[in-house]
């Protein structure tokens, strides 16, 4: 599920944070590092368990229905389709899924108004009605409406209030927690442990991300120096220290890491910049890295292997 941009993210958040508080030792910031990898996952299982809980609602509300001293028509036809699926009960019947919830406490004080509010909304949706009046659906229909159903919790302030409430990562982590689960629910029903996939990779965590983070922690001094005399007409102590910490980051990898090719690196950053900095940083960090780039492969010191890669 995650991808070198997302831990380029969480490394760089990390390094800002150094600057902010010269305490921290490298070794807390590769166990802080670690722990937000595994949040991305939590925040995914998080997200699939609410969906399940939503969908699973329609069982409770056929019961409520039922205890209805005056039904109405609609009450006594009501079926709990949403919750009864094959789909939906795959995930019921899961056992590593729901280890994985009771691992995480994911239902730990999950409000059950919350719950029934989502439920409620989506049962007025067009799509949840049409789904009601398939005579005999197929599984490719309850797949269909989960991903309707997740489409619609995407879109609800409560939903994302939910999220965000527990997990302080979401902006950072929602795009790649959204391609997770819509994954997840086409394959519905879930066999297996259909939930390795979207673990936090060896490769990707540990040889990559630690690594980064670890050398730029290393290299700190050294790494500001190569960039001081890139800066000309700027003056260090007034680069932003985002600006910084993202150009230390792209000189590492320009550096120490031989299978990432320079043009990778530097437009990652410049699109990080984006996001996270100032409207000026994208200029100033293409430039000064473009400019590193250059000299340091002048003196030979950029060696890159691997196919595709030796320029």
């Amino acid at each position: 599920m995650l991808s070198r941009r997302s831990v380029r993210i969480k490394v760089m958040q990390l390094l800002y944070m150094l600057n902010r508080d010269e305490q921290l030792t490298t070794k807390e910031l590769v166990k802080a590092y670690k722990d937000g990898i595994w949040k991305t996952f939590e925040l995914y299982i998080f997200q699939l368990y609410v969906l399940f809980r939503v969908a699973q609602y329609a069982l409770k509300d056929a019961e409520i229905r039922a205890a209805k001293l005056l039904p109405t028509d609609e009450d006594k036809h009501f079926k709990p389709r949403l919750g009864e699926n094959e789909c939906v009960q795959s995930l019921a019947n899961h056992v590593g899924f729901m280890n994985l919830v009771k691992k995480y406490g994911v239902n730990d004080n999950l409000d059950e108004d919350h719950i029934r509010n989502l439920y409620q909304g989506f049962c007025s949706t067009p799509e949840y009605l049409a789904y009601l009046e398939i005579p005999e659906p197929a599984t490719a229909d309850h797949t269909k409406i989960l991903l309707e159903l997740y489409k619609y919790l995407s879109s609800n302030d409560l939903f994302s209030d939910m999220s965000e409430d527990r997990y302080n990562n979401w902006a950072d982590d929602e795009s790649l927690v959204a391609g997770a689960m819509k994954k997840t629910l086409k394959a519905t029903p879930v066999s297996g442990d259909f939930f390795r996939e979207h673990e936090p990779s060896d490769a990707t965590v540990l040889e990559f991300g630690e690594e980064l983070l670890k050398k730029t922690c290393e290299e700190d001094l050294s790494l500001f120096k190569e960039i001081e005399p890139t800066l000309r007409n700027w003056d260090a102590e007034r680069v932003a220290i985002l600006d910084m910490v993202m150009l230390k980051m792209a000189l590492c990898e320009l550096l120490h890491f031989p299978t990432i090719p320079t043009k990778v690196t530097i437009n990652e950053f410049v699109e990080i910049s984006k996001v996270y900095s100032t409207e000026k940083s994208r200029e100033f960090i293409n430039g000064i890295l473009d400019r590193l780039m250059k000299e340091l492969s002048d003196q030979g010191r950029i060696v890159k292997e691997g196919r595709g890669l030796v320029e």
